[in-house]
């Protein structure tokens, strides 16, 4: 078979498994199975593949058609400028969260600001806006040693391992001090909604997708926490579930919280909720 009789396919093949973008799945599998960029696929259309190379392909293709997550298989996953290591040990960044970490961009911050990112997970956030702020102070912290590790690595990769400090604990047991920003994407999952999760989501960490019965009772609990740890001027900035902003925006009231802003996602979900205390 040529590339592109592969190409179409697997194609297919994940068209009748009800895969999103199953062409675009096919052409990372494919160009990652045999050591090339995407676009150098288009140049060796007719090529024929050999029975060495079609075998490790077929069995990344049957992975997928599992619903084995594609930033599992490739074991890397863009987001925003870079490219991170992405596997089991922590939750696949979403889309959402780079828009997340794009509003954050456009706050006024000082010119040497102090990050703290909660259930820091593969450290896309912290290590996006190391990036964006070079003259940042940065923190992260995680329950997960698992996950910590994950963002240890892609601090590596970064060349930026010296610029991030990281704690293993339970939201804000193990910090010191106050910032002038908190940053999380906490699990905000209900765990009875696991059996209706697709199947790709159910790769991802149990840890880092349930929130407790009603899914929001981590972003309760930090939301309560964080003030002792806020700069005056500080925000907190939450990513929450599509339909939590409401309720979490009058939790925010309640507990003194002001200035609060919920932003909507790319589908136009009130997504990210933005509060200042004090």
């Amino acid at each position: 078979m040529t590339v592109l009789e592969v190409l179409q396919s697997t194609t297919a093949y994940f068209k009748k498994r009800g895969l999103e973008s199953p062409r675009l799945n096919a052409e990372h599998l494919v160009a990652h199975s045999l050591g090339k960029k995407r676009i150098e696929l288009y140049l060796e259309f007719e090529r024929p593949l050999s029975e060495s190379e079609l075998v490790p392909l077929r069995e990344l293709v049957r992975r997928r058609g599992q619903g084995e997550p594609l930033q599992h298989l490739l074991g890397t996953i863009e987001f925003g400028n870079h490219v991170f290591l992405s596997d089991k040990r922590a939750l696949i960044p979403r889309p959402e969260t780079e828009q997340l970490v794009e509003y954050i961009c456009d706050f006024a911050w000082p010119e040497t600001p102090r990050f703290l990112d909660v259930g820091t997970g593969s450290g896309v956030i912290i290590l996006s806006l190391a990036s964006r702020f070079p003259k940042a102070e940065l923190h992260a912290i995680d329950l997960s040693e698992d996950a910590l590790a994950l963002a240890r690595e892609n601090a590596d990769r970064l060349g930026i391992a010296a610029r991030v400090q990281f704690y293993r604990g339970h939201l804000l047991e193990k910090i010191e001090g106050a910032f002038d920003l908190i940053v999380a994407n906490l699990p905000y999952v209900a765990a009875g909604e696991a059996p209706r999760l697709a199947p790709e989501v159910q790769h991802d960490p149990p840890g880092a997708l349930y929130g407790g019965s009603a899914g929001d009772e981590l972003i309760r609990e930090l939301i309560e926490t964080a003030p002792t740890h806020l700069r005056p001027g500080a925000w907190l900035a939450l990513e929450v579930g599509h339909d939590q902003a409401e309720c979490l925006t009058r939790f925010l009231r309640e507990k003194n919280y002001h200035d609060i802003a919920a932003k909507r996602d790319y589908a136009g979900s009130p997504r990210f909720l933005f509060a200042q205390y004090g």
